[in-house]
């Protein structure tokens, strides 16, 4: 039997979605401040409520594919006590966020409903 995979070449990238709160914002800030150090990333802004399909506070770290294999390990061993949804940049930010997604620390329940406008049901 023959499977059909996704091709890996259509990764144009990734995110990190670095998930905060008031008592762990300032672990936030200097994870930001060392990846931004560390790393190829461009930081986007702080969100401090809810925004898209994410459920509570975040700043998002966008990054090319040649940059993950030394950036998650690092963020693996660094996160402290902050939960990180790690994704692909595949051009279908649903499955990106809801199929393909990598959880460092719990995983929380992203609002997806934003995501599916305008997608067949599964």
């Amino acid at each position: 039997m023959t499977e059909d995979f996704i091709d890996t070449a259509g990764i144009e990238g990734y995110h990190a979605h670095v998930y905060y709160d008031a008592a762990t914002r300032g672990v936030a800030e200097r994870l930001r401040h060392a990846l931004g150090e560390r790393f190829p990333v461009r930081l986007g802004r702080w969100h401090d409520e809810p925004v898209g399909p994410h459920p509570v506070s975040m700043y998002q770290a966008a990054f090319d594919a040649d940059v993950l294999a030394d950036l998650l390990p690092w963020l693996m061993l660094n996160r402290g006590e902050l939960n990180i949804l790690v994704h692909p940049l595949t051009g279908d930010d649903y499955s990106d966020h809801a199929r393909f997604a990598l959880w460092l620390g719990a995983s929380l329940p992203l609002r997806l409903e934003a995501l599916r406008r305008g997608r067949a049901p599964e």
